[in-house]
């Protein structure tokens, strides 16, 4: 495991231990990983490497054209439309995307 990937699981680690404290908000497996989910639809996960998070399409648009950051696809060849994969190159911004997240699918 590359350094970046460690760093990477780490600062997930801490974001969902932040997250846990939050009422609704459940940890449940995706992909073979972890996933942070609120009202019992997720939100957030890691794969990979990368921070995967639920957000409006042109949230994800936005955060794609700004780089360090591609449309997430499972492995289908068809990228989700709500879906973002940040590199840990955008870690210090994971924390507050990911609870831009959580309040989009929490609505």
């Amino acid at each position: 495991m590359s350094r970046t990937t460690l760093d990477a699981d780490t600062l997930f680690d801490e974001i969902s231990r932040t997250f846990l404290r939050s009422p609704n908000v459940t940890t449940a497996k995706m992909f073979g990983g972890s996933a942070l989910k609120v009202k019992n639809k997720v939100f957030a996960c890691f794969y990979k490497g990368k921070l995967v998070l639920k957000l409006p399409k042109e949230r994800v648009d936005e955060l794609v054209a700004a780089g360090g950051a591609v449309h997430f696809d499972s492995g289908t060849g068809r990228p989700a439309k709500e879906w973002v994969a940040l590199d840990p190159s955008r870690g210090n911004e994971w924390r507050g995307l990911a609870k831009e997240a959580q309040k989009f699918v929490a609505s």
